[in-house]
């Protein structure tokens, strides 16, 4: 081969390679976004990448998935929801409720799959759940509407306890109606309800200083992720002070399924809310032994798990 044919040869493989190389670069995925207010430990991130993985979508194979966590600081999430919209990404996926009502006010064309304990049309989140009409939709899991039903079952198993408190954060928007709810219940019931609130690890410590100074039987904790992330502490003061007390803290798959079929063109407008429809009921009996307490019978028989 002549010197000259084959400079001429390689100057064209160096032109090709770079034609080559982008040819074969792949497809940009689609990026979701989450918005969490808590911190990973509060949200049952395996459970959303399952329901995403059942709607066809594997992170890091044909999706990626940008997390914001607040660590239970919610005035961050106005500023997180700003960056994953700049961020343009296909979807936002929010919890709790400060969450989804930060995106919901950041962006009104980016699809939002929000999994919230309220009713999501009192929180202006859908016109109605059957057609919402909007950018978002998503999951009610009606936590905190059973505010008075946990106050029934803690009545059931301390029919004694004549004052019980009630946890909430006062930086959430569902605590009117979860205040208004258990007390309504307590009326019918006949005990009183001491509300304490918090919204950082001082103020839950300081919430129970007032819990025992008015010798509360029993606590009632609110639905928030903060207390969620704060589930260590929470356990640690009740069992200190010897206060029953419940909780909720499980998650569900039904927000990846959906983000998975709005990737797949489907739009939130024409997404029905899902509700919730099975809810457990859990008992530790170790902690009841801890406390003196004895789970009558008919709890343990209604209870879907107990903890030995």
């Amino acid at each position: 081969m002549r010197r000259r044919d084959f400079i001429t040869l390689l100057g064209g493989t160096v032109v090709a390679w770079p034609l080559v190389a982008r040819a074969q670069q792949p497809a940009k995925l689609p990026t979701v976004g989450f918005l969490g207010a808590g911190t990973p430990s509060t949200y049952s991130q395996w459970a959303f990448r399952q329901g995403l993985d059942e709607a066809g979508y594997v992170e890091g194979r044909n999706v990626t998935i940008e997390y914001r966590w607040a660590e239970g600081q919610y005035d961050r999430l106005p500023a997180m929801a700003t960056e994953l919209v700049q961020r343009q990404v296909a979807a936002i996926v929010t919890f709790p409720i400060p969450a989804a009502i930060a995106a919901k006010a950041a962006t009104a064309t980016i699809p939002i799959v929000f999994n919230v304990a309220g009713d999501p049309v009192k929180l202006g989140l859908v016109a109605s759940l059957a057609r919402p009409g909007s950018n978002a939709t998503g999951v009610n899991s009606f936590l905190a509407e059973l505010g008075a039903k946990q106050l029934g079952l803690l009545h059931e198993l301390l029919p004694k306890a004549a004052r019980i408190g009630l946890l909430v954060n006062p930086s959430n928007a569902n605590v009117e109606g979860v205040t208004k709810d258990v007390m309504a219940a307590a009326a019918t019931l006949g005990v009183q309800i001491d509300v304490v609130q918090a919204s950082d690890s001082r103020e839950i410590e300081a919430a129970f200083a007032t819990l025992v100074r008015n010798k509360a039987n029993a606590l009632l904790i609110g639905s928030d992720v903060f207390f969620s992330s704060r589930r260590v502490q929470l356990a640690t003061l009740t069992t200190r002070h010897a206060i029953p007390a419940v909780q909720n803290v499980r998650e569900f798959a039904e927000v990846g399924v959906y983000t998975g079929r709005i990737l797949k063109g489907a739009k939130p407008a024409d997404l029905p809310v899902v509700q919730s429809t099975k809810f457990e009921f859990v008992i530790n009996l170790p902690t009841a032994r801890a406390l003196g307490i004895e789970i009558p019978p008919t709890l343990l028989a209604r209870a879907d798990e107990v903890i030995e």
